[in-house]
């Protein structure tokens, strides 16, 4: 394996803080919805993930339909990250990854979808403990 890149982002007081990257690429101050009064002040964590992992993906799915031989055009991948406070007290995240493929079947799209699921590295990242459901739109 080689390294292609390297990200880095450095959070200065937790959920209700900030996150900046040292080239400057990366400036934001952190919305909290689970705290009265900052919950709109800017992206909370998860806000920030789906979109990422939005992009990730949708980068997968597009290599995914070419090796598949489909052309894919116009797709959009939607995702919604949720925060779970589990029965132990500690936290997980759900994840739904929602496309759509116009133009392609149902049944390809989905094949397309758990084809990228298998390739997307955010998707790797997070098997085991995180569920992550792909549902064609």
């Amino acid at each position: 394996m080689k390294t292609l890149f390297t990200a880095e982002a450095i959070s200065k007081g937790g959920r209700s803080g900030t996150v900046s990257s040292p080239n400057q690429l990366l400036s934001v101050i952190l919305g909290n919805p689970l705290e009265e009064g900052i919950e709109k002040r800017g992206p909370n964590p998860e806000l920030l993930f789906a979109g990422a992992y939005s992009a990730c993906y949708h980068g997968a799915l597009g290599n995914a339909a070419k090796r598949l031989g489909t052309t894919v055009e116009d797709s959009t991948v939607r995702a919604l990250v949720s925060l779970i406070e589990d029965d132990q007290g500690g936290y997980r995240l759900a994840v739904e990854l929602h496309a759509q493929l116009p133009g392609v079947d149902r049944t390809q799209a989905q094949r397309i979808m758990d084809e990228a699921h298998k390739t997307c590295p955010y998707s790797k990242a997070l098997r085991g403990e995180t569920r992550v459901t792909l549902m064609v739109d």
